[in-house]
């Protein structure tokens, strides 16, 4: 069985307007829909219960909301009046992406900010849905740990998409060429693979208080996904 190894993207140390950067968020949306990640979030979503109807959605390391967009198009909620808040080191939103959420209902807020200083201050409602799209796996146990202990204090819903480790999967990651993606892209489709998920790893650090119907398992070829959702009759 591989070893959790968690090592520095190469992605992460470029500056934003890098020409290697901007090709590689390319890249990463074309990997993403190869993962098939919209679909597979859409359904984990669908657990969400009614009442809390996603009048506000948050994603931690939203990158450039491109995600978010596909998925708004196809989810339960699209036309409905939702917030759509997009948390992320770099301000990568653009003008266009906005003006797409918008014709969809959703108003679009980015936030340009480190997302563990964010959730520190920020005013989390237990009814908004909060996710993440291949961000976990950047950080070891203990961060992931912290960040956990810190969502299930605040909120009540948590899904993520993540890489699936095991050495099949990185195989294909070494593939990733044959599709046109750089040597940025190459790079860190290996080192995603390496840091990625099996099993319950997830599970066994999220806060085991037993308020919480934790789900994890295998999606699709490459993907390891994650939901957390407060049992109904569970105190806050």
């Amino acid at each position: 069985m591989m070893q959790r190894s968690v090592k520095r993207e190469l992605l992460d140390a470029l500056p934003a307007e890098d020409p290697q950067a901007v090709q590689s968020r390319r890249d990463l949306r074309r990997l993403n829909v190869w993962m098939g990640h919209v679909g597979i979030m859409r359904r984990m979503l669908r657990r969400v219960r009614p009442w809390q109807a996603a009048a506000r959605i948050v994603e931690l390391g939203a990158g450039d909301g491109t995600f978010l967009l596909r998925l708004a198009r196809s989810s339960p909620w699209r036309g409905r009046q939702t917030e759509a808040l997009l948390v992320d080191r770099q301000y990568l939103v653009t003008t266009q992406t906005k003006a797409e959420m918008a014709s969809l209902s959703w108003r679009v807020v980015p936030i340009q900010a480190d997302v563990f200083d964010w959730l520190e201050k920020a005013v989390i409602r237990p009814t908004d849905v909060i996710i993440a799209n291949l961000f976990l796996h950047h950080f070891k146990d203990d961060v992931l740990r912290t960040l956990f202990a810190n969502l299930a204090e605040r909120a009540d819903f948590f899904a993520a998409c993540e890489p699936r480790r095991s050495p099949w999967v990185l195989g294909v990651s070494k593939l990733v060429r044959l599709i046109g993606c750089n040597d940025v892209s190459r790079h860190d489709a290996e080192a995603s693979v390496r840091a990625g998920f099996i099993g319950r790893e997830l599970s066994a650090l999220w806060p085991q208080d037993g308020v919480w119907e934790l789900t994890e398992k295998r999606a699709g070829l490459f993907t390891h996904c994650f939901v957390a959702q407060r049992l109904d009759d569970a105190p806050r």
